[in-house]
């Protein structure tokens, strides 16, 4: 199967949001990555549930949420009413974070949760087997158009193997491009979030592809 390309709307125009995640719908996209940020778990303010319930209805392709929060768990269920189809937590943002993931999934919705580039993947280990994916976060999360943090790529490749054969996609964040995509694959990942590489220019469907076919 190839790799799922996610592009985050941080990096679309927000005066035409609507009319971006339809654009990149038909570019080929597969997922839609939103980053939620509260200007305290991370240096900067972007969505609530309102902007999500209000481009909602521009697509029905999966609107994939990054809640970059801290504490995450009071609002799940507004982010879940609002359109998410899969939650992401940040597990150094959640004291107890089984819960949260019980919390999602008991909202209907795929569980993900989230690592920093600090972070080791042992956190993950007690709450494996009740996720859908493991954020990679290969920048340090709160802006977008950082360079890779390199170091992340044997990370992803130890989560591939404590993963082994359970369903369970590993989602890359962070300073993704067509150049880098392919190592990024190689390690083990199967699902790209890319911001800048994708609206960089407005030939969406040109870009998404060349991150898909990445060697690099």
């Amino acid at each position: 199967m190839s790799v799922l390309i996610a592009p985050s709307i941080l990096s679309a125009d927000f005066a035409q949001l609507g009319a971006e995640v339809k654009a990149i719908d038909e570019a080929g996209c597969d997922w839609i990555h939103i980053d939620v940020m509260d200007g305290h778990f991370v240096p900067n303010l972007t969505f609530g549930p309102p902007v999500i319930k209000a481009i909602r209805p521009w697509t029905k392709k999966v609107f994939d949420v990054h809640l970059m929060i801290d504490p995450a768990q009071p609002y799940l269920e507004d982010y879940a009413k609002a359109g998410a189809d899969i939650i992401t937590v940040h597990a150094e943002a959640d004291k107890h974070l089984h819960r949260s993931v019980q919390a999602i999934r008991a909202l209907g919705k795929k569980a993900g949760v989230s690592l920093n580039p600090h972070t080791p993947e042992s956190v993950i280990e007690y709450v494996i087997d009740t996720i859908d994916m493991v954020l990679v976060m290969s920048v340090n999360p709160g802006f977008g158009g950082q360079s890779f943090i390199t170091s992340q790529l044997d990370k992803i490749a130890r989560i591939k193997r404590m993963i082994g054969d359970r369903p369970i996609d590993i989602q890359v964040d962070g300073g993704v491009t067509a150049d880098n995509a392919g190592k990024v694959v190689a390690a083990g990942a199967t699902c790209l979030v890319a911001g800048s590489a994708v609206f960089k220019t407005k030939d969406y469907a040109g870009n998404i592809a060349a991150i898909r076919n990445s060697k690099g």
